[in-house]
């Protein structure tokens, strides 16, 4: 009788390996966080230090205000009693600020595209490296040029929107002189924030995933097709982002619109008319001759435009938290 073989006893099943402990920290990574936290927490503490510099120095002038700050058109803190208020102010840097967005924003998506993904790269690199440069000029700079060579250039297309648009009332010319108002600056900030936005533009259209743009091809897309359908979704948030800087140029730019603009504190919807006001060119024309209440009052006028650059930085990362699809994930 065949006797049954039985295999011999298997060896007892060995634990498994307990969890090594997590490794501590090194010294350098230690060094790295305190000094990018410390970073981040300075950072607050500087933007918390103007707001409330701003807000002291702006209470004490406007507590002594006999006209309403945000609908007086007058600028008198020196007067018995004083008087002033950022109507005309507020409604001339917003506005200069809007004709500059609504010029360079386009013309720099249009330049990026075409560094980009046009040009050859023989012509592409020396012309990023002229937008840079223009980008590294200094203000005071483009002033000059403004008031040199921008403002006589503008008689003629100022005659010639008053003519053929003048019936929209926003490009009717009421007054005789030189192009010293609100849409010349407009055209200079237009200028002045195009390098930047095409900068920023250029080197996020230049991240899209070559793999992207390829299977685009693939499937038969023109060049226009690749960039409508995957540079564009992916670089969206780069353009809003790069608009929002040259926006906050734009809002807080002094001694170009000073040089080039022939102040007033009339409001007119007349953009062809000389005259109006910004915030940062109000600040740097008057604060040397003010007295120490009417510095006060400059201050408060200060203090609208930190909240109103706030406020604008602020919309920008809203609708880029907010619309899922400005992000390059779905590209």
């Amino acid at each position: 009788m065949a006797s049954t073989l039985t295999p011999p006893d298997s060896p007892p099943a060995e634990p498994p390996p307990a969890p090594k402990a997590k490794s501590a920290a090194r010294p350098g990574d230690k060094i790295f966080l305190g000094l990018s936290r410390g970073s981040g927490i300075l950072l607050l503490v500087v933007m918390a230090s103007i707001a409330i510099f701003l807000t002291v120095r702006a209470s004490a002038a406007l507590a002594d205000n006999e006209g309403n700050f945000f609908t007086t058109f007058d600028w008198d803190p020196s007067g018995n009693p004083p008087v002033f208020g950022i109507a005309v102010l507020l409604y001339g840097t917003v506005i200069s600020s809007v004709i500059a967005m609504l010029i360079a924003v386009p013309i720099a998506v249009g330049i990026a595209l075409f560094i980009s993904h046009y040009a050859p790269r023989k012509l592409a690199a020396p012309l990023a490296y002229v937008v840079d440069l223009l980008a590294a000029v200094p203000s005071i700079i483009y002033g000059i040029w403004g008031a040199l060579v921008l403002v006589p250039y503008l008689d003629g297309l100022n005659s010639w929107l008053d003519e053929y648009l003048g019936w929209t009332l926003i490009f009717e010319k009421t007054e005789i002189g030189p192009a010293r108002n609100l849409f010349t600056v407009g055209i200079l900030l237009a200028i002045m924030i195009l390098p930047i936005v095409t900068s920023v533009s250029r080197e996020v259209f230049l991240q899209v995933p070559k793999m992207n743009e390829e299977a685009a091809l693939a499937l038969g897309a023109t060049r226009w097709e690749v960039i409508r359908l995957s540079v564009l979704p992916f670089g969206r948030s780069g353009v809003i982002s790069a608009s929002m800087l040259g926006l906050g140029r734009a809002l807080g730019e002094t001694m170009a619109v000073a040089t080039v603009l022939s102040p007033n504190f009339l409001l007119s919807f007349h953009l062809l008319d000389a005259g109006g006001g910004t915030f940062a060119q109000n600040i740097a024309a008057k604060f040397d001759e003010a007295n120490e209440y009417g510095r006060d009052a400059l201050i408060a006028s200060g203090l609208v435009l930190f909240v109103l650059t706030l406020l604008v930085n602020g919309a920008a990362r809203l609708i880029i938290a907010r619309r899922k699809e400005y992000s390059g994930a779905n590209a």
